[in-house]
């Protein structure tokens, strides 16, 4: 155990403050069991070190714990949490937990069992997390981590703050805002960069070698991630790979399921679930009409990689201009509001709102006399009326 609070210390004494996202302040840390989900690689470790350092000083009210750790092969979880609580312990952060079996069943008795001990959680298998959903209903209070926003990386590259923007404050002050913003930097110098490497946290460790790393954390999701909750042979991961190589090879792709069934040697249903498994480990998105996503076995409309560095990485010669506009869009809106198919454009969002995306000399035909609707458009620093610039849209967290 001494080991475990040594490590904890080194990490606490690393932990760089420079660069801190919204999330944890908006976060709610008072609850006394705290799950927080998000795909591998978009800094949930980092985040929950930097709570702790912000908020607490080295000591033995609270330890944070990676739960591949070694020690955790020859000892259980919840003897270690009873006695880091009977010595005084408040607080006990315990990551990657998907690594350590049984672990939402041991953490619902801690729960039970010690009522003034507060626990956090983080797992990188978003399939795991959904699996264990059951054991901690009414318990855990869920919160998603996801990539970084466009702003955050502006923040990063220029060491400047920006402020984020609401949806409704984007649609009513855009011409305002985007000039406050242009005032000080060129965004567009910015835009591609971010659209090739800068969703993940990671990037900033070897640019270089980003896309290596992001290569290994594709194939951990698909070669042990998804296997592990659908309990696959490793011979039926060819078929799973097959998918996502034909997803990846037309995004946005508007499914023939029985096409793809032919093409892939997958039944329908088992397709079916796939693509959910799929959507549930932050690879893909899948975009319904309204009606349709009350089901989740329904024929999505369309299926997208679910972030533009995933197409530089996956699909790099389907990364076409148009492709990433509308994989950005959908990437950054969906983290924070409900994406739909719309009837007449590209998207709709919040059931109300409807946007259609394009270059610079995308008319208003699409949308003329079509109330609550815009157009996005690329490659323009500002816009007006009811044409909004693209990259603002990453300003929404």
């Amino acid at each position: 155990m001494e080991n475990l609070f040594q490590k904890f210390y080194e990490k606490y004494n690393e932990t760089d403050m420079v660069f801190i996202r919204n999330h944890i302040r908006q976060f709610d840390w008072s609850n006394r069991l705290i799950g927080i989900k998000g795909s591998r690689g978009v800094g949930k470790t980092t985040m929950l070190l930097q709570h702790i350092k912000s908020e607490f000083t080295p000591g033995e009210k609270v330890i944070y714990v990676s739960m591949d750790d070694f020690y955790f092969l020859d000892n259980r979880l919840y003897d270690f949490a009873a006695n880091f609580y009977r010595k005084g312990g408040e607080w006990i952060v315990m990551d990657e937990v998907h690594r350590y079996p049984d672990w939402s069943v041991e953490i619902k008795n801690l729960y039970d069992d010690f009522p003034k001990l507060k626990m956090i959680f983080t797992g990188s298998s978003m399939l795991q997390l959904k699996k264990a959903r059951a054991d901690l209903s009414r318990r855990a209070i869920m919160y998603e981590l996801p990539g970084l926003s466009f702003r955050e990386f502006l923040e990063l590259e220029t060491k400047q703050r920006f402020q984020s923007y609401s949806l409704d404050d984007i649609l009513a002050n855009h011409v305002q805002i985007a000039m406050e913003i242009t005032s000080g930097i060129r965004p567009l110098a910015f835009f591609g960069n971010y659209l090739n490497y800068g969703f993940y946290p990671f990037y900033m460790e070897n640019r270089q070698s980003f896309h290596s790393k992001l290569s290994e954390v594709i194939s951990t999701v698909i070669e042990i991630d998804i296997p592990q909750f659908e309990n696959l042979m490793s011979s039926n991961l060819i078929f799973l790979k097959k998918l996502l190589k034909i997803i990846s090879g037309s995004v946005p792709f508007k499914p023939n399921m029985n096409s793809v069934s032919e093409r892939t040697g997958i039944s329908l249903n088992t397709m079916k679930s796939y693509l959910i498994n799929l959507r549930d480990a932050n690879l893909v998105s899948l975009l319904y009409t309204p009606e349709k996503s009350l089901n989740e076995l329904s024929k999505p409309e369309k299926i997208y990689l679910q972030n533009t560095n995933l197409m530089y990485n996956l699909a790099s010669e389907n990364t076409n201009t148009g492709n990433l506009r509308e994989t950005f869009f959908y990437n950054q809106v969906s983290a924070v509001h409900k994406v739909h198919m719309s009837d007449y454009a590209d998207f709709m969002v919040d059931e109300k709102y409807h946007f259609e995306t394009g270059g610079k000399n995308k008319t208003r035909k699409q949308i003329k006399g079509k109330q609550k609707s815009w157009i996005v458009k690329d490659d323009i620093e500002i816009g007006s009326s009811n044409i909004i610039p693209l990259w603002l849209f990453g300003f929404l967290y």
